[in-house]
C-alpha cells in the first residue's frame, strides 16, 4: 500500500464499518487516522450550531472527534480500529 512510513513493520489490514459503508484500516490505527485516511473528515456535528466536527488534538484532550462504536460515544483518535467494529458519526459534548 502507497503511503507508508519507510521501515514501518508490516501490520494485517482490517475491516469495519462507517456509516452503513466498509473501510479498510491498519491494524492497530486509531479510528480518526483510519477515516482520515479515506478521506472521511467529518466526525460528528456541533450540538450548538451543526457545523462539522472532526480531529483537532488527536490525543484524546478534546471532544471533537467524538464516534459512535457500537453504540458508545468514544473519542475516536484515541480508540484503535477493530475488525468488524460499526462505526457513526455522533456524539455530544
Amino acid at each position: 500500500m502507497s503511503g507508508r512510513i519507510p521501515g514501518m513493520a508490516e501490520r494485517e489490514l482490517v475491516e469495519f464499518t462507517f456509516e452503513g459503508e466498509k473501510v479498510s484500516a491498519w491494524e492497530g490505527d486509531s479510528i480518526a487516522m483510519a477515516l482520515w485516511a479515506v478521506g472521511q473528515t467529518d466526525l460528528r456535528n456541533s450540538s450548538s450550531n451543526g457545523a462539522p466536527r472532526g480531529v483537532l488534538c488527536n490525543m484524546g484532550i478534546c471532544y471533537e472527534c467524538l464516534v459512535i462504536v457500537d453504540g458508545e460515544t468514544v473519542r475516536s483518535c484515541t480508540t484503535m480500529v477493530q475488525p468488524g467494529i460499526n462505526v457513526q458519526r455522533g456524539g455530544k459534548r
